[in-house]
């Protein structure tokens, strides 16, 4: 009887890597340089990674910042000496006293209750090119800075990646749970996350059938996942994928030529996820971005 079920869901995988119509080649590459192109300009947006100028973590109390040397929090050298204070008071963080002109959410404060990034809509304070949020990661509470003017935007120009390769693009039979479970996940900076795994996916690539453990997000799947190609071609800390969800035969299309670097492989300032152990496959994935190779110092 194990033989039986072993054999089984041998078959299932392989018709479900079977299922999908294959893309049109030249459509395909298409597709695939588009989705490089469209990737590099949301790198370059006012919300993506390249401008990070900056992660500092708040402690009760009153918190100074500005660029001057005096101050708790110090900002890069090219902003004001002296903006204000920050105040983390009951798990709730007030920007407090400011010498400049800062605009929270479009509209000039000096005293001002801030929304952190777990809310539905932080706030979104600016002062000349910087910008910054409030982030809030397990109990701690820190500022995400960001410069609109940072150097970086204009340097990355292009991400190394692997040629795209057809063979990477895997239909997976997806094995919903009855109900969502709960993982723990480690991120790059020793924090902890909770995210919830709806399911399964069960492919074949090769010779030899994998599982992975995708995270449900915003009505899509998204997963953190480690290979053989880590720290050698690609990102030592893994990478990413987004997949639409399953179809009306709980099909996936999973195209790891759309795996791309976390925003840590661009900037220190970012507080990525890790792949949890059972993310982690036996096999080298060639296939989507490569390492980049920047300089990561503040």
């Amino acid at each position: 009887m194990k033989t039986l079920i072993i054999l089984v869901f041998g078959l299932t995988v392989v018709l479900a890597g079977c299922g999908g119509e294959k893309p049109d080649t030249a459509g395909y590459r298409a597709e695939i340089e588009k989705w490089r192109s469209e990737r590099l300009e949301r790198l370059k947006s006012r919300n993506g990674w390249l401008n990070l100028a900056g992660l500092y973590w708040l402690h009760d109390g009153m918190n100074s910042f500005g660029s001057d040397s005096s101050n708790e929090i110090v900002f890069p050298v090219n902003a004001p000496l002296f903006i204000g204070t920050l105040e983390l008071k009951d798990d709730t963080v007030y920007l407090r006293d400011t010498r400049q002109p800062v605009l929270v959410n479009g509209f000039p404060v000096s005293n001002i209750k801030l929304a952190d990034d777990s809310s539905d809509k932080p706030s979104i304070s600016e002062l000349d090119s910087f910008v910054w949020t409030i982030i809030k990661r397990d109990n701690r509470y820190g500022i995400r800075l960001r410069d609109l003017k940072s150097p970086l935007i204009r340097s990355l120009t292009h991400i190394p990646h692997f040629e795209t390769d057809e063979k990477y693009r895997v239909v997976a039979r997806f094995f919903p749970y009855n109900t969502p479970e709960k993982y723990k996940v480690q991120t790059i900076i020793g924090t902890e996350e909770e995210s919830l795994v709806p399911g399964e996916l069960h492919f074949r690539l090769g010779r030899k059938n994998y599982v992975l453990y995708p995270f449900a997000e915003e009505g899509r799947l998204f997963l953190v996942f480690g290979d053989r190609s880590n720290g050698d071609e690609t990102y030592p800390s893994g990478r990413f994928l987004y997949m639409d969800g399953p179809d009306e035969n709980e099909r996936v299309i999973v195209d790891f030529n759309k795996a791309y670097n976390p925003p840590c492989a661009f900037t220190p300032f970012a507080t990525c996820p890790l792949p949890v152990k059972k993310n982690i496959i036996a096999i080298s994935i060639n296939a989507g971005e490569k390492m980049i190779h920047i300089s990561l110092k503040p």
